[in-house]
């Protein structure tokens, strides 16, 4: 999802930037026209994406969950948060897959705690986010192993994949340029054809 800044705890003078408690940001984002990411106190308004961002994100659900109907990984879209504890913050991702039953939050079955795979459709206002404090954020979570950055203005794709969840710090990076090859998604034993995560997008 797009972000108002790349940074959420130095916003940009036009962003939306207000300390709440996390009561009061959960009733909030329970009736809100718009989404926000919540981080220590402070929330940011995330803006709309476009037509090939909705389009990139609809493909990834469609195509992955026919190749997972029969096992017993679960996809979300994002109308679902990630809460990462260890830094007070939820936020949404544009795909994520738990291997099992999900782990809410106490109480709460809106904020999800142990995602495998984090899929991330890079926009103009969140790419150095969604590359570098977001990532940081994520490696905290135990169960967290694999992340996906996917280009929506041409078909280039940054895969980072953890093979030893007991050390967050040893991720290997792949990056896959153009439609022709298929992602192995290890996190899942799947295939992804990149041709089908682009499907009906026209890059100019």
């Amino acid at each position: 999802m797009a972000i108002a800044s790349t940074n959420p705890p130095n916003l940009s003078a036009d962003a939306t930037k207000t300390r709440l408690t996390l009561d009061e940001y959960r009733a909030i984002e329970e009736t809100a026209d718009e989404r926000h990411e919540y981080c220590n106190g402070e929330i940011f308004a995330m803006s709309g994406g476009s037509e090939a961002h909705s389009t990139i994100a609809c493909n990834l659900l469609i195509y992955l969950g026919f190749l997972l109907r029969d096992t017993d990984f679960r996809l979300y879209n994002s109308d679902l948060r990630v809460w990462i504890p260890e830094h007070q913050c939820g936020t949404y991702t544009d795909l994520m897959a738990v291997n099992g039953t999900p782990e809410f939050n106490g109480s709460r079955t809106d904020e999800i705690l142990n995602p495998l795979l984090i899929v991330e459709v890079l926009s103009p206002s969140t790419e150095g986010y969604d590359r570098g404090e977001k990532f940081r954020k994520y490696r905290s979570i135990p169960s967290f192993c694999e992340y996906l950055l996917v280009s929506q203005t041409e078909p280039y794709i940054e895969q980072y994949y953890n093979a030893d969840r007991q050390h967050s710090d040893r991720w290997q990076w792949q990056v896959y340029d153009g439609l022709e090859r298929a992602i192995v998604l290890h996190s899942l034993n799947v295939e992804l054809p990149i041709a089908e995560i682009y499907r009906r997008i026209n890059f100019q």
